[in-house]
């Protein structure tokens, strides 16, 4: 019988033991239903979760809530929206209680005063040229101002096929403005053309983000086996899909038999009452979704899985590093 301990050397095995007492418990909240942009692909407002909830308005509501979901274990909360920089009380609330994301596209700076270490992951869709395209405006332009040196931001690059061989230019802009990078791919929900990924297009993404973060190692939060993941859609020979994301909400879930799934994850819609089937879009077909979130998740829960070779564990040790580092619960 394989054991941890026979397929770690020391080196390893104190990294494991580092992550292994995370106990990490997350669920995902709208904070509002609003944006000041409107991304072409954005799962939010593509599958039309903007409109299936009213917006819960009375901020002493959302702090009993938040009460209610600390005591059901949760010790991460992950803040998208629409925006959460529009609605800056709120995020304040889960601020003052849990450990918190706040997801957003940095064109409002959450103001460091206030919020001195809240973790910030802002989005950024590609080239100046593809970001007009995509999301109207070249947000960066923005964001690289209001969070540059900002020790608790990262930027999630979200790669389109357009950014091949474009990837180092958009890492080295990050670098210089002494920012971190985690990266992604556009699932591209609402067809844009030419923004669906090809198999030869994954074939060539995949090199080209193991070569980034070979030659940008203090900038590029990843791992090679999280890019193997995500390009080809398999872990273990077993394909991503409804029948294995980890990701789906607890009510939702029915799934029989039962896969490895995340301890009592929920995602919340903004009137704190509906719930959303997944942490992306209601209309989505699994078979194609690329987020990073829900396959460094899927790696995560299936640890046991992982226990086959030492290089398999070690691939499962860097993932949950990875995810852990992008949360802040260890340093970069």
């Amino acid at each position: 019988m394989k054991t941890i301990s026979s397929l770690l050397n020391e080196d390893w095995y104190n990294r494991y033991k580092r992550i292994s007492k995370l106990n990490i418990r997350s669920s995902i909240y709208d904070v509002n239903n609003r944006c000041n942009l409107r991304c072409k692909g954005c799962f939010f407002f593509s599958s039309d979760e903007d409109k299936v909830a009213d917006e819960e308005r009375d901020l002493t509501r959302w702090e009993a809530f938040i009460d209610k979901e600390k005591a059901r274990g949760v010790n991460l909360a992950i803040l998208i929206g629409g925006e959460p920089s529009l609605s800056l009380d709120r995020v304040d609330a889960f601020y003052q209680r849990i450990p918190t994301f706040c997801a957003t596209n940095g064109l409002i700076k959450v103001p460091r005063d206030r919020f001195p270490d809240l973790m910030v992951g802002i989005s950024l869709w590609g080239t100046e040229e593809d970001e007009i395209q995509l999301r109207g405006r070249d947000t960066f332009a923005i964001s690289s101002k209001n969070y540059a040196g900002d020790a608790y931001t990262y930027y999630l690059y979200t790669i389109t096929p357009r950014q091949i061989g474009k990837t180092e230019g958009i890492v080295r802009k990050i670098r210089d403005i002494g920012v971190k990078v985690h990266m992604q791919l556009l699932s591209n929900d609402e067809d844009v053309d030419g923004f669906s990924w090809q198999p030869e297009e994954l074939i060539d993404i995949r090199a080209e983000m193991d070569d980034m973060l070979d030659r940008y190692p203090d900038t590029v939060i990843s791992s090679k086996y999280y890019h193997k993941i995500i390009t080809t859609g398999k872990m273990l020979g077993r394909p991503f899909g409804w029948n294995e994301c980890p990701s789906v909400t607890e009510s939702f879930d029915n799934r029989d038999p039962q896969p490895k799934r995340l301890i009592h994850f929920v995602r919340w819609a903004s009137d704190l009452t509906t719930t959303h089937r997944c942490c992306t879009s209601e209309t989505r077909d699994c078979r194609t979704c690329k987020d990073g979130a829900a396959h460094m998740s899927w790696v995560m829960v299936n640890k046991r899985a992982h226990m086959r070779s030492a290089e398999d564990f070690q691939n499962w040790i860097e993932v949950y590093e990875m995810f852990a580092k992008l949360y802040r619960f260890i340093p970069w």
